[in-house]
């Protein structure tokens, strides 16, 4: 019986210590309106785009480019959750730090990219509002516009999985 009750208090406190890694109540708040609305970019098809349109959504935003390995490795993941958990929310925001639009279309088509795709080059404001960018870079963004999370270098989907699980 005492086994059974330790087992039951070790559950309890694994499930309250993974609500608890959602998204911490001192999580930096985004602020994806004020923030970042001086910040424009275009989207692969030349479309002005602010990261203040998602606000109200669940943003997975992943710095990346095509150029490099990890992140090339990371993409299917991300197309995969966005075709998962579109419908309930989310959107993924790619923003390509390549110089070429043409090699960031030839390379979202190949891999099927069927998300959000931003040109980040030659955006100097990037740094200052994001802090440093080793690609790939990723944060997920709460609803309410709070980085619950920021992850420097290549992220398992099911990493990913587990943190925007909770935001719905």
């Amino acid at each position: 019986m005492r086994t059974l009750a330790a087992v039951c208090i070790l559950i309890g406190l694994a499930l309250s210590a993974e609500a608890d890694q959602v998204c911490s109540a001192d999580a930096r708040t985004a602020n994806l309106n004020l923030k970042f609305k001086d910040i424009t970019f275009k989207d692969i098809k030349g479309k002005s785009v602010t990261l203040a349109d998602y606000q109200g959504k669940v943003v997975l935003l992943d710095f990346w480019a095509t150029w490099c390995p990890p992140c090339r490795k990371e993409i299917p993941g991300l197309i995969s959750l966005y075709d998962a958990y579109r419908s309930r929310g989310l959107v993924v925001v790619g923003v390509s730090m390549d110089d070429s639009k043409s090699d960031i279309r030839k390379f979202a088509k190949k891999l099927g990219m069927n998300y959000p795709i931003l040109i980040g080059n030659g955006h100097e404001d990037l740094e200052p509002a994001f802090g440093p960018l080793p690609l790939p870079t990723a944060f997920v963004i709460s609803r309410d516009g709070r980085i619950c999370f920021k992850h420097d270098g290549m992220t398992e989907k099911e990493q990913f999985e587990r943190e925007i699980g909770g935001l719905f």
